[in-house]
């Protein structure tokens, strides 16, 4: 009979204690053990650090976060300091930074109660003044009437444009200068609102600008029939005002074509474009079609034409299987104003870029989706050749909207175009 005298639950408890607390912290904790908390320290040790943190289910970041909260909402003072300072100082691979911290305080804040958060921001506003120079971390003064939701951005209107355009500004959550400036672009009868989830992706490393189109959102609404380049126009006049520099421009359906449109018009604002379920030019039948719906949104009002546009934008099976996402859309599309989207409509239905598209000198990407009625990949296609060094993406399972219906690939190739530059 054999006999291993090795408790492996505490040994594999103490080597988790370690890696999340750190050496110097448990070499205390254990140097002050005695006959009477031993005991104690040997449950702790198999039960709560070898049992619930040698559980591979969670990141260790993401079980910190639970203990942070745990102990915010209890009111362990004690025990939030310990696990803070652990946190801030821990190995790389599992540590939280502070805008991570800070998040999980704010979170508690709703779930425990303001008066909790406050005091844990108070204590970890102590820790982060004794650890910052070894993180690298300098708190700074700040105006709380400035701070923005990091998932909105900072809002605004274009104060120099006529008419004047809403946009949302991104600044990369990393705290590093950004990477580059990405422009969102929307659809007709969209907003800026489309683009969220794919705004905070790229704001990791980048500046994210997002705005609603004239006669969209919440930007101004002028009476009359648009072109294309005054769209292309009103964008420009806002990377202007916003000092942006050369940008790279995401375009979905009308988004694209105001795309091709400032790259032409305003090249030095262009750094690359995505043109997404797009074209350069309707056929006369497409032109037709589109002077027809003008005409029957002055009739009937939006919510006349709303159905054809959901069956447009959505396949069947999305529709089917994302009811909610497609009614949201529907929302949004006959609340916009009727003047603005008749005015965008003329803008679409006259777009003619094809015998021009040799003049875009920016690295292109072209998105189609695979069961795209409204762009054909046909559409896409000529967008290819006639743009240099142009290339095409087909998205699998998508209609119009691909990057609402296939968040994850559209995605994909938006950065993979950001990785080349």
């Amino acid at each position: 009979m054999s006999y291993d005298p090795i408790d492996h639950d505490f040994e594999r408890g103490l080597g988790n204690r370690r890696a999340i607390l750190g050496d110097a912290w448990v070499e205390r904790s254990l140097g002050n053990a005695n006959n009477f908390n031993a005991d104690f320290q040997n449950l702790i040790t198999r039960f709560a650090w070898n049992e619930i943190w040698g559980r591979p289910g969670l990141e260790q970041k993401t079980r910190r976060a639970i203990v942070l909260s745990i102990t915010i909402a209890l009111g362990r003072w004690e025990e939030f300091d310990l696990h803070v300072r652990a946190a801030l100082l821990g190995d790389e691979a599992n540590r939280l930074t502070p805008d991570e911290l800070k998040e999980v305080l704010i979170q508690s804040a709703i779930y425990a109660g303001v008066p909790a958060a406050n005091t844990a921001f108070t204590h970890a506003l102590a820790i982060l003044r004794e650890v910052g120079p070894q993180i690298g971390y300098e708190l700074e003064p700040a105006a709380p009437a400035n701070a923005s939701h990091p998932g909105v951005g900072r809002e605004g209107r274009g104060e120099k444009s006529r008419p004047s355009l809403h946009y949302t500004v991104r600044e990369p959550r990393n705290g590093k200068a950004p990477r580059h400036t990405v422009v969102l672009s929307h659809a007709i009868g969209c907003d800026l609102t489309m683009w969220d989830g794919l705004a905070n992706q790229l704001a990791e490393d980048s500046r994210v600008i997002a705005y609603d189109h004239r006669g969209h959102g919440s930007s101004e609404s002028p009476p009359g029939a648009y072109s294309m380049a005054d769209l292309a126009d009103d964008a420009a006049t806002l990377l202007r005002e916003l000092d942006t520099g050369p940008v790279v421009w995401v375009g979905l359906s009308m988004g694209g074509m105001v795309g091709q449109e400032l790259a032409l018009r305003h090249p030095a604002l262009v750094r690359a474009l995505v043109l997404a379920n797009t074209t350069s030019g309707y056929p006369q039948a497409a032109r037709e079609a589109w002077e027809q719906r003008i005409a029957t949104v002055r009739e009937g009002g939006i919510e006349a034409i709303a159905d054809a546009v959901m069956g447009r934008y959505f396949h069947e099976g999305f529709r089917a299987d994302h009811a909610a996402t497609v009614a949201r859309f529907r929302r949004r599309v006959v609340s916009t104003d009727p003047v603005g989207y008749t005015g965008c409509c003329n803008a679409v239905g006259t777009v003619d870029t094809t015998a021009r598209l040799g003049g875009i000198q920016a690295p292109t990407l072209v998105i189609a989706g695979e069961l795209d009625q409204g762009t054909p990949i046909e559409m896409s296609q000529t967008l290819v050749d006639g743009i240099a060094g142009a290339r095409l993406e087909v998205i699998s399972q998508a209609s119009h909207l691909s990057y609402v219906e296939q968040p994850q690939a559209f995605s994909q190739a938006v950065r993979s175009v950001i990785a080349e530059l």
